[in-house]
């Protein structure tokens, strides 16, 4: 296999001109465990910034009285090919997945680039298609998750690889990486109806050796390994691919979320619809939140927000850690566990999937606290019982496939993707981008994911005008505001900070700030491309700048361009580039 780095250099009558002097500043400031848990609020070292996925930034430079002077500072043209990551900034080097599955390092105050790593990929292996959501970094590395398999480790100063591990077959790159307690933390997604690569590892951030593995589907004589109808065990899939979890460094615990069991259907997955449960635990640990110990790789605790998934609802994202008051209101909120009205403040894991969930539970125990369906309540969702007492969930029997063929309408389908939502703790509230978006789909047997026709549909009897919107959710009372519409659907992920802005951007190729007490639109910046996840910030020599990556999606983008796609000109496609933006 060949390897390919270097440095770069640009010419000007044959005399080489070296990288920008602060690149090569020595020594290189290793980035440490304590580094990582309480970053510098000029770096971005995670995929939200920090261990609680908030995704909040305390930068104010740019604020509410002058955002509406911000210019676009510099951009870069990436590679065409998938882009759903988010880069890293430590130090005013910005470190990229570039589509293709290389890295890039680039100064981070113009986007000249320092150095590259190229791996030579296999033949059949696919570096455009690699959907990975993040890189992390830890000393003086940055890891990659490759889609030949590989877990690589590659000098931060040098671009050259220092090690590589086999892991996966390239699952890898469906998810993203976490360094904590010294391990670097891998999610992935698994083959159909195959358990082989269905768990998350560890791997020692300075060797790559192999620490520990947690298998996300449970085999016969373990927790929950009867909760699968007697299906076998090399049977037993469901990914935790995804956004990465969140950790508690104090707590050592780590709390991931996991996808839906597949094949997508019951009548696929067990030959008829009633096999499993219709309420949980059904086919553990598929659409749960796990507390997962780094030491030691044993499962804490579970939570599961969908049983027996029947529609490829994806819970897999993001788990927030926030410590609130616990309130919810009845006039706001559907399920309320008995004792969660007290106004306690407690630490809470908070999460929005895909499917159409909103919960908020015990971080200590994975007890259920409340719950609500998002964006809105409806006849047709695919959840619809939780008992209060215990938490435990039920699907809706309405829309479960009973036979070949069988047709429904559910809801919600991609109403937020893999995009990442965001917390803004001076008003308590989590910022969620969303389609108000359901899911037509036909139960085919004959197929290796059990569907037949399958797409996104608008929410019937829902306005089109008002497609796309923005949730601002008090995390607290679970009282959800819509402080903004547009018909134009959306793949970026929400960014607050403390000059109390929320900016995110579209497929319309707009970027936006948003106010966040009344989501009035401050300012709009038009870029080249689609806006696809990203959005983070940083500072450089005291310079605030806000970045966002154009490029491809997959599956979440094909979907809402296709529903909304009238509603704008004709999407810019295969633009892939880096925009940033900061005060002239």
């Amino acid at each position: 296999m060949k390897l390919r780095s270097y440095l770069a250099a640009a010419t000007i009558l044959g005399a080489a001109v070296a990288p920008p002097a602060f690149a090569q500043q020595a020594p290189f400031v290793p980035v440490t465990a304590e580094v990582l848990a309480n970053p510098d609020p000029s770096d971005w070292l995670h995929l939200n910034r920090t261990y609680d996925q908030h995704r909040y930034s305390p930068l104010n430079q740019i604020n509410k009285g002058n955002v509406a002077q911000m210019r676009m500072a510099w951009s870069r043209g990436l590679p065409v090919g998938t882009q759903e990551s988010t880069p890293i900034v430590y130090k005013g080097v910005m470190y990229i997945f570039a589509p293709g599955a290389s890295i890039q390092a680039l100064n981070a105050t113009n986007g000249d680039l320092i150095w590259q790593y190229e791996r030579e990929y296999p033949k059949g292996v696919s570096g455009t298609a690699a959907r990975s959501k993040s890189i992390a970094m830890f000393e003086d590395m940055i890891y990659l998750g490759a889609p030949d398999g590989f877990l690589v480790a590659i000098d931060a100063k040098t671009g050259k690889m220092r090690w590589e591990t086999k892991v996966d077959n390239g699952q890898m790159t469906a998810g993203g990486l976490l360094v904590a307690d010294g391990k670097i933390i891998s999610n992935r997604t698994c083959e159909q109806g195959k358990r082989e690569f269905c768990f998350i590892a560890a791997h020692d951030a300075k060797t790559g050796k192999e620490v520990w593995k947690f298998y996300v589907t449970a085999a016969p004589g373990e927790p929950g390994g009867d909760t699968w109808g007697g299906l076998p065990v090399d049977q037993r899939a469901a990914g935790p691919w995804g956004l990465p979890g969140s950790y508690d460094p104090q707590k050592k615990m780590l709390y991931w979320s996991t996808a839906n069991p597949n094949p997508y259907t019951r009548l696929k997955r067990h030959g008829k619809w009633d096999a499993v449960p219709l309420k949980s635990p059904s086919e553990l640990y598929s659409n749960s939140t796990l507390a997962i110990s780094v030491e030691t790789g044993k499962l804490a605790w579970y939570y599961q927000e969908l049983p027996g998934d029947d529609w490829d609802a994806d819970h897999n994202h993001e788990r927030m850690l926030i410590r609130t008051r616990v309130a919810p209101d009845p006039n706001h909120v559907k399920w309320i566990h008995p004792a969660a009205q007290t106004g306690v403040e407690q630490n809470i894991i908070f999460t929005v999937s895909e499917g159409g969930g909103m919960f908020a539970i015990a971080q200590d125990t994975g007890q259920f606290l409340w719950s609500r369906p998002f964006p809105y309540d409806d006849p047709n969702i695919n959840m619809n019982f939780i008992d209060v007492k215990t938490g435990q969930t039920g699907v809706n029997e309405d829309k479960i496939f009973k036979k070949d063929g069988d047709k429904v309408v559910g809801c919600y389908h991609n109403t937020r993707g893999l995009w990442q939502i965001s917390y803004h703790p001076g008003t308590n509230s989590v910022f969620v981008p969303f389609h108000d978006q359901c899911l037509s789909m036909e139960a085919r047997n004959s197929t290796a994911t059990g569907f037949g026709p399958r797409f996104g549909v608008m929410r019937p009897g829902s306005d089109p005008q008002k497609y796309m919107g923005v949730a601002k959710i008090n995390v607290a009372t679970g009282e959800m505001k819509v402080i903004y519409t547009q018909p134009q659907a959306t793949n970026g992920s929400a960014l607050t900070t403390a000059g109390d802005l929320m900016f995110f951007g579209d497929l319309n190729r707009r970027l936006r700030a948003l106010d966040v007490n009344d989501g009035k639109v401050l300012w709009e910046g038009i870029v080249g491309g689609m806006i696809i996840n990203s959005t983070i910030t940083y500072a450089v020599n005291g310079k605030q700048y806000v970045m966002v990556f154009t490029g491809e999606g997959q599956s979440v983008t094909g979907g809402p361009l296709a529903l909304a796609g009238k509603a704008m000109a004709p999407a810019v496609r295969g633009h892939s580039a880096v925009y940033t933006f900061a005060l002239p």
